[in-house]
């Protein structure tokens, strides 16, 4: 029992073979690569087709279910394809059905299908029990022929049957219909082409084997979608008749039209491939979103006589700009890209248009020499077989003596042969005769039937011989697919692709709006209705956070921003979420990434990134840098970039708007001030680490502000505990950089103030401040001291307060002034002191 057991189990590991994983899984792979490649995902670049479309048009001749008989349904047809051919899912079968007969798919539909068969929509086809087809008429001319030993054939997946591994296509089906397909390594994108066209061509290349791209261009014009449309780029075409590669641009035709009321878009056809419904979607959620102003109404008007998508346009707007907006963000317009690799000699080849063109043409020559022999062959036989019968009704009383005398046919068959050697063929003709045959008429017919053989037999040997005569038949059956099926071309095409420029300012609604930022990055825009209607209220703002500001601008202004990090950032005001004024707003971080530690110091209103202004940003422990305003505009911001190279344990507390006269004004926590002209603070890139600002030893920078010499201001000055203090500007004194200035307020051993911020104003100008209660007042509401006195309390100690700073407009300044003197040549002006 052991012994038997140990025999069995050395028979056991006999059989099994230790081969590595990877030798393994690279074997299986290549072999389904193979399949996918060879016999599934590619067409073959003879008759352009894939197994499953070949196998289906096949099952469907075999089965008589051509286009002149009546239709059948369609799930007869697949269970024929599926039990005989094709050992796959229905589905699969049935869905390369449905679109071999869908018109806005193929641009000769190879079956007519009656019922639900899809949509443009991308609606599903019916189930195939309730839809019938039948072999479209052009697939006559795929199959014909193909009983007369035309092409290869193969068995079948159960060797029950044969079938065709090639079909005889009299016209050149990869390039008229075109494909799709994804193999394992390789994808295939064909566009279809117009029939008439590719036959011209065809014709033409017989004609001329040698003959130029340009020369084949001037018949091909490019790709015919059933869809229409404008394709551009014949650079594109160009590139891909050549290499089988190309690029072009397929857009929709569209008219604008002018009612009374309004301004519509009409869509009448759209690029090949597009679902419509999703793009009338696309198109309406444009509207929805508001992402370009003037879009009232998107309909699809599309019926049985053809497609119609309407989009109703405002009157006032301009309706070209829309429609070149929805050509660059919708699909009116796509991007169609060549990848031609078909199947030539068993291997994916990328073909460019003169190499399809051949592939066709060595297929035909091939189809037309083994018809021809297949025809000849019959014709000789049948000649043989009349010649038989004319000789024997010469002899026909003999015959008919033989016969009768012969005990059976086979017996009558050997008599006629040993009398008058005749061939076996002949005999068999002789005695299965009718007699009916033996009239005068029926000799005559036998007679020039023969003659009308030999001719024929005489016209193919030269079909054989003479490859003129080969070329010439293959011409005239070209010629006559083109006369069975004149095909006016769909798609026009234009030399150059359009390039689509949008002016974004051009596409907003201008609106003078309120807008609003927080330190914490909260921002929005608001209407003037709702601000107007909030009245006195303050705007809604979170817990924790600080209002910097709030101010009007147009819709078309930048917001433009510096956080406490040394970045910068700016945002488009129509980008802005639109809110009402007791509402947070949203973060910027939606329009443009900041991290966690960037806190906004400031922010201004940008009408032109190009006015002569300066951006003047000062850190807490005495840096300061100056930059061109020009410089802080980039071409894509869609994070926060650089304004300051920080030193460790540094931060930015204030940036500011500068001109080319101003002076800037800066205090120390410990309440030194000084004061210079910004001409001596160098002008450097955004990304530099700037100049020291003022000398400081245990000490920091507490504010700073800028004075204008147009301003009639006053500088204010706040302490950390509220005080406050109003001083003139000519008590401060002009220094130079850096230095530790000059003190602003008297100090108090027993009780010290700290200055926490500055800024100048009008004697009547609003000043707000910010605690658990807002408390404003006026200018001329802080008393006026001089620069050797304390501070005065209006209001009772404050805790954790803040000034609004406010959002300052940039001035549009395009010439600096006093251009004929040097930077640091300035006139420097006292400010008029104001008389209270």
């Amino acid at each position: 029992m052991k012994k038997k057991e140990n025999e069995e189990q050395s028979m056991h590991q006999a059989n099994i073979i230790a081969s590595p994983l990877e030798e393994i899984m690279g074997d299986r792979f290549g072999r389904y690569s193979k399949y996918i490649i060879q016999d599934r995902a590619l067409p073959d670049a003879r008759d352009g087709l894939k197994p499953v479309q070949r196998r289906i048009l096949y099952a469907m001749y075999e089965d008589g279910n051509t286009w002149d008989k009546p239709y059948r349904k369609s799930a007869k047809t697949v269970g024929l394809v599926i039990g005989n051919y094709h050992p796959h899912g229905d589905t699969s079968v049935y869905d390369a059905m449905v679109r071999m007969s869908q018109e806005w798919k193929i641009r000769t539909p190879q079956i007519d299908m009656q019922g639900n068969n899809g949509s443009i929509d991308d609606d599903p086809a019916a189930a195939m029990r309730y839809t019938e087809a039948r072999l479209g008429k052009i697939s006559e001319y795929l199959l014909k022929d193909i009983e007369k030993d035309t092409v290869q054939w193969a068995a079948n997946f159960d060797d029950t049957a044969m079938e065709p591994t090639l079909l005889p296509a009299r016209y050149p089906n990869l390039l008229v219909n075109g494909i799709t397909g994804i193999a394992a390594g390789y994808a295939t994108n064909i566009p279809p082409h117009n029939l008439n066209e590719v036959l011209d061509a065809c014709v033409y290349r017989i004609q001329h084997p040698q003959c130029t791209l340009e020369e084949l261009m001037g018949l091909v014009k490019g790709p015919d979608f059933p869809t229409g449309g404008i394709i551009q780029g014949v650079s594109g075409i160009r590139e891909a008749f050549e290499t089988g590669k190309g690029r072009i641009i397929v857009r929709s035709k569209v008219s604008i039209e002018q009612t009374k009321t309004l301004q519509q878009i009409v869509v009448t056809e759209i690029p090949y491939e597009v679902v419509k419904s999703s793009m009338v979607k696309k198109i309406d959620d444009v509207r929805l979103n508001k992402k370009i102003d003037g879009i009232l109404d998107v309909r699809d008007e599309s019926d049985r006589n053809g497609l119609r998508v309407v989009i109703d346009i405002k009157k006032d707007v301009d309706a070209q700009l829309i429609l070149n907006y929805l050509y660059k963000n919708t699909d009116l317009q796509v991007s169609y890209n060549y990848n031609v690799i078909a199947i030539e000699n068993k291997r994916p080849v990328q073909m460019g248009l003169a190499a399809m063109l051949d592939a066709f043409i060595d297929h035909r020559r091939i189809v037309i020499e083994r018809r021809s022999r297949f025809d000849l062959k019959k014709k000789q036989e049948r000649c043989h077989i009349l010649e038989g019968l004319i000789r024997a009704v010469s002899v026909l009383d003999e015959i008919i003596a033989i016969i009768r005398a012969s005990k059976d046919k086979a017996d009558a068959k050997a008599n006629i042969i040993d009398r008058f050697s005749f061939s076996e063929v002949q005999a068999e003709a002789i005695v299965t005769m009718r007699l009916y045959r033996l009239s005068n008429t029926d000799v005559t017919l036998l007679n020039e039937e023969f003659k009308q053989l030999c001719n024929e037999i005489e016209e193919l040997e030269e079909i054989l011989a003479n490859p003129k005569k080969l070329r010439k038949v293959m011409i005239q059956e070209l010629n006559e697919v083109k006369k069975a099926f004149p095909t006016p071309r769909l798609s026009v095409i234009e030399e150059n692709i359009e390039e689509i420029v949008i002016d974004k300012t051009a596409m907003i609604s201008h609106e003078d709006v309120m807008v609003t930022i927080s330190r914490d990055g909260y921002a929005k825009r608001v209407s003037l209705r709702s601000y107007g209607a909030a009245g006195e209220a303050m705007t809604g703002i979170k817990e924790g956070d600080e209002l910097l500001g709030y101010v009007q601008s147009n819709t078309i202004n930048h917001l433009l921003f510096f956080t406490t990090a040394g970045t910068y950032g700016y945002v488009p005001v129509y980008a802005l979420e639109e809110g009402k004024w007791k509402e947070i707003g949203s973060h910027v971080n939606s329009l443009i990434r900041m991290t966690s530690n960037e806190k906004i110091t400031d922010a201004f209103i940008v009408s032109d990134f190009s006015s002569q202004a300066y951006i003047i940003s000062v850190t807490k422990h005495g840096l300061i840098k100056k930059t061109k305003l020009s410089e802080y505009e980039v071409s894509r911001n869609n994070k926060t970039m650089s304004n300051m190279k920080l030193l460790e344990n540094d931060e930015v507390i204030h940036s500011y708007i500068a001109y080319e006269k101003d002076e800037m004004l800066l205090a120390s926590r410990n309440g030194y001030m000084t004061r210079y002209p910004i001409a001596l603070i160098p002008a450097t890139s955004p990304r530099s680490k700037g100049v020291k600002a003022m000398n400081l030893s245990d000490d920091v920078i507490a504010s700073a502000c800028i004075l204008s010499p147009s301003q009639n201001k006053q500088l204010v000055i706040f302490a950390e505990n509220g005080a406050v203090k109003r001083i003139k500007t000519s008590d401060i004194d002009i220094t130079g950089r850096p230095t530790r200035g000059t003190m602003i307020c008297k100090k108090v051993k027993s009780n010290p103030y700290y200055v926490s911020k500055i800024g100048l104003y009008d004697l009547h100008e609003e000043i707000t401040i910010m605690a658990e209660e807002i408390h404003k007042m006026l200018g001329k509401d802080i008393s006026l001291m001089s620069k050797d006195s304390t501070f005065s309390m209006p209001l009772k100690s404050l805790q954790n307060f803040y000034v609004l700073n406010g959002i300052d407009v940039v001035k549009e300044v395009h010439e600096a002034e006093n251009t004929n003197k040097k930077e640091h040549e300035h006139d420097f002006e006292e400010v008029s002191l104001f008389e209270e």
